[in-house]
């Protein structure tokens, strides 16, 4: 009786029979490198026309004239230009500081800020321990109650 098709498979499968898949290793074209190279004359740029001319460059998305994708899909949105950005800390973040007195000078000395002139608003997410003041840029409700709940003061900049 003949050997089933799982042991055949099981045979075919060892280290010594291992290849690497088809055109898993050929090498890169070599364009513009004579007949021999099998893309010889037009160095496959084919025959005539935009392309094939030296020095053609056709602009990202250009589709042969029709109008392009991101010309016929509608624009969506609306970005505030004067929008404020504020980097966010949270109040257990400052209570890992170990200090009573945290500026955004401190704040950046320890990492949780960085930038040239941030405007910081300080979150409560976390809890907290110490009384601590905090001067910052803005505060959450939250992150007002919690450090008054602490025993501490939080001053708007």
């Amino acid at each position: 009786m003949a050997d089933s098709w799982y042991e055949r498979l099981d045979m075919a499968m060892n280290l010594s029979t291992l290849r690497a898949p088809k055109k898993a290793n050929s090498n890169r074209k070599r364009i513009g490198r004579g007949m021999g190279s099998g893309m010889g004359k037009t160095s496959t740029r084919g025959h005539k026309g935009q392309g094939s001319r030296s020095g053609s460059r056709l602009m990202r998305g250009f589709e042969g004239g029709q109008m392009p994708l991101h010309r016929r899909l509608p624009k969506r949105g609306f970005t505030n230009i004067f929008r404020t950005e504020y980097v966010i800390v949270n109040v257990e973040q400052l209570g890992k500081l170990g200090e009573k007195n945290i500026t955004v000078d401190t704040m950046k000395a320890a990492g949780l800020v960085n930038g040239k002139n941030p405007l910081v608003k300080v979150l409560g997410n976390g809890e907290l321990t110490a009384a601590i003041t905090v001067q910052a840029h803005k505060f959450s409700k939250s992150a007002q109650e919690k450090i008054a709940k602490a025993g501490g003061t939080a001053q708007v900049l």
